[in-house]
């Protein structure tokens, strides 16, 4: 009899776990159609910088190192940027549930505006203080050659690759508003565009190919120029040339006009958003700065190491965004019940796909770093730290759904302490306590620093229980 009992107890709560968190076929169906353009785009991205890490990589420690350290100041640009239309995203996603493209085209303006002055600031700090920023990433105790030829490089690169940020800012604000529409195959098409001539020029200018010029990592940041161009033209052109689809981008530029209330709420609710992203963003390049006072051999083996994760969390990062829009436009229509469910579904989807996938990434850990030209010590360190990263792979997709989750109810200032309050008062002040006060081996201080995201995970859970994201913003 008691037998009985535990075996209905069981099942009972087997049909409950699947019927909160695990959808049907029609479910998955959706959610792929739009999240499988997305990934593979960011897939095809990553694959494409992965292949320009691996060839400069074959010119030597020093090239690679510049270019990794630039790159780290590239993704705080990034980052700042997504920041930047996170805000207008959330108005825009609920504008388009509730079939207002007027709303829209205003969310579109602002976009517009501010990826604009955001890069005009940014590259002129880039230009003007790029030797400084750059000697914050290089160990000055290290060989004084390598120090020497690492700034050379990183400034010639940086010198460069400040002008993909125009075509990459830009692209976002479209790109943004085309998701929105659900229609993420544009945006994939753009990078399918650009990969192709990405990976030939690279080929060609770095290594001095195909009749090209030999230009080293100036070739690479030339290549990566031209592409950013034709990935931001693809979209863009689109966007204009179907009208019919984006209904916003109608009489879009005849003026930038942005109804008061709605530039006060966008403000209101953005600026959280974007002072995180930035926030957050400038917190691990710190972190990565602690790890740098440990030599440039730790800077080249978290390049390497960096390379192959990004591949993979690809997933989880794009799931998330997904979250943002179809949870967004659940909210935007006052379904609330139905967003509770789908974050459900979409949250263990996340975390689910996101531990298969790190078990994956395991075996890399063994092979990836045999294909660069560096030393050996350099390889079994960015062997340890792939594999630590892999194992935290899902730790971070409960942490990244989490995000988006309360982003999706305009619960901007919520995502800005969940974000910054732990980069800021945990995990900075730990790496920098062990990377500084501490004479433990790096290889420690990277686990411990990385698994502190645990404790994220349990305010994200509690935050998100707690439903205080369910809400409409747009009336």
């Amino acid at each position: 009899m008691e037998h009985a009992l535990w075996y209905n107890d069981s099942m009972s709560a087997m049909r409950k776990f699947r019927d909160k968190f695990i959808g049907d076929r029609q479910f998955y169906a959706g959610v792929l159609a739009l999240a499988v353009p997305m990934i593979l785009q960011n897939l095809i991205t990553s694959f494409v910088s992965m292949l320009d890490n691996i060839m400069v990589g074959q010119i030597g420690t020093a090239q690679m190192s510049g270019v990794s350290i630039v790159n780290q100041f590239v993704f705080i640009y990034n980052i700042t940027i997504f920041g930047a239309i996170s805000g207008p995203s959330i108005f825009g996603a609920q504008f388009f549930g509730k079939g207002d493209y007027e709303g829209q085209r205003s969310t579109f303006r602002f976009r517009v505006l501010l990826s604009v002055i955001i890069t005009a600031i940014f590259m002129v700090v880039y230009k003007v203080f790029d030797a400084p920023l750059i000697s914050l990433y290089i160990a000055q105790n290290d060989n004084p050659e390598l120090v020497t030829q690492t700034l050379a490089y990183g400034r010639e690169y940086m010198g460069i690759i400040i002008f993909s940020l125009l075509p990459f800012g830009l692209g976002q604000a479209y790109s943004s508003l085309v998701r929105e529409c659900e229609e993420t195959r544009i945006p994939m098409y753009g990078s399918l565009a650009a990969i192709g001539v990405n990976l030939v020029l690279d080929y060609g200018l770095i290594f001095g190919k195909l009749g090209m010029p030999k230009m080293g990592v100036a070739g690479a940041a030339i290549a990566t120029v031209i592409a950013k161009f034709i990935e931001a033209g693809v979209v863009i052109i689109w966007a204009h040339a179907h009208p019919e689809k984006n209904r916003y981008i109608i009489e879009a530029y005849r003026s930038l006009h942005i109804p008061a209330d709605l530039l006060k709420d966008m403000i209101k609710k953005g600026y959280p958003l974007l002072f995180n992203e930035f926030l957050w963003v400038v917190g691990m390049s710190a972190i990565a700065q602690c790890y740098s006072i440990r030599g440039l051999d730790v800077v080249a083996a978290r390049n390497i190491s960096s390379t192959v994760v990004n591949l993979f969390n690809v997933f989880f990062v794009q799931v998330g965004g997904c979250t943002a829009i179809l949870v967004g436009a659940k909210l935007g229509a006052g379904r609330h019940e139905e967003a509770i469910d789908l974050d459900n579904k979409l949250i263990f989807m996340s975390v689910f796909g996101s531990a298969i996938l790190g078990l994956l990434m395991l075996p890399t850990a063994v092979v990836f770093p045999m294909i660069y030209n560096t030393e050996q010590e350099i390889k079994e360190l960015s062997a340890y730290m792939i594999a630590v990263q892999a194992l935290a792979a899902p730790i971070w997709a409960y942490t990244n759904s989490a995000y988006f989750t309360l982003r999706s109810g305009g619960r901007t200032g919520i995502t800005f302490l969940f974000d910054f309050v732990f980069s800021w008062v945990i995990m900075i002040p730990l790496a920098f306590i062990l990377a500084y006060l501490t004479d433990w081996d790096i290889h420690i201080v990277f686990a411990v620093v990385t698994y502190s995201e645990l404790i994220k995970v349990g305010v994200g859970y509690k935050m998100v229980k707690s439903q205080m994201w369910v809400r409409t913003i747009v009336g």
